[in-house]
């Protein structure tokens, strides 16, 4: 039996931001391996948010898959499994791959036990995949999900919203009921929640982080006319159209 002390549930310095599922994202609130020479700016840091997070992974009796090179550490009884069905799978994720630019292979972790994802400065925040009707993000976003959602290929509505939108012609497309864990930029109190109905926005500048696979995208003037984009000063902006939803960051 392995038992860890000081670490998530009774531990001062760490706070619990979100939990859903078998997921936890936690904080360190400050960093207390400091020297002289840091102190002052782990102090500072501290006050502006600019903290290490974490994702914990309790599973019991299911599995996970989890972005390769982001696990710390496992205890119990977890398997991992490189979770492809043979070579006509693995080509299939390795051709995903090359239009995303995510991983190819997401490995598996089944059992009971706990399972620790390395520390980073930006924001892990849990997305209930079932209430997006497939959720497309950004390249590199994707650190775990539950077993249950499967990870598809989202092309965009026009090559021109590829090239003048900034966005890429593909993107990650996950589906299914679950549970997934992505990496904002920005922290969960600061993101916008856009909920559209047969309508559309305009977002001028790659500020959307993820959005419904429902939602059709495109790169269009910001006025009806070259006159009127040339006088709005904003030129080109990227055009979601439909009934879905959108979390959208305040700043880049």
């Amino acid at each position: 039996m392995v038992r860890i002390k000081n670490f998530i549930y009774d531990n001062d310095n760490i706070k619990i931001l979100e939990q859903k599922g078998v997921f936890t994202v936690f904080q360190h609130n400050m960093d207390m391996s400091v020297t002289p020479n840091s102190a002052s700016t782990s102090y500072f840091m501290s006050k502006t948010n600019c903290t290490l997070k974490q994702v914990a992974i309790e599973l019991q009796d299911n599995a996970i898959r989890l972005k390769p090179g982001a696990m710390q550490f496992i205890t119990g009884n977890v398997t991992q499994t490189a979770g492809v069905n043979g070579v006509g799978d693995m080509m299939g994720k390795m051709f995903k791959s090359k239009l995303t630019g995510d991983a190819p292979v997401k490995p598996l972790y089944k059992g009971t036990g706990l399972v620790v994802c390395e520390p980073t400065y930006l924001y892990p925040i849990i997305e209930n995949v079932a209430e997006w009707n497939g959720l497309c993000c950004d390249d590199g976003m994707f650190i775990c999900c539950d077993d249950e959602v499967k990870d598809e290929v989202q092309m965009r509505t026009n090559l021109t919203s590829a090239v003048a939108g900034g966005e890429g012609l593909f993107n990650l497309k996950l589906v299914g009921n679950g549970q997934a864990v992505l990496l904002s930029r920005c922290p969960r109190e600061e993101l916008y929640e856009i909920e559209l109905e047969n309508d559309c926005i305009k977002i001028d500048g790659n500020f959307a982080v993820c959005w419904s696979a429902s939602l059709q995208f495109s790169t269009e003037r910001a006025g009806n006319s070259l006159m009127g984009s040339a006088t709005s000063g904003e030129g080109l902006v990227n055009v979601y159209r439909g009934t879905g939803k959108i979390l959208m960051a305040p700043t880049k």
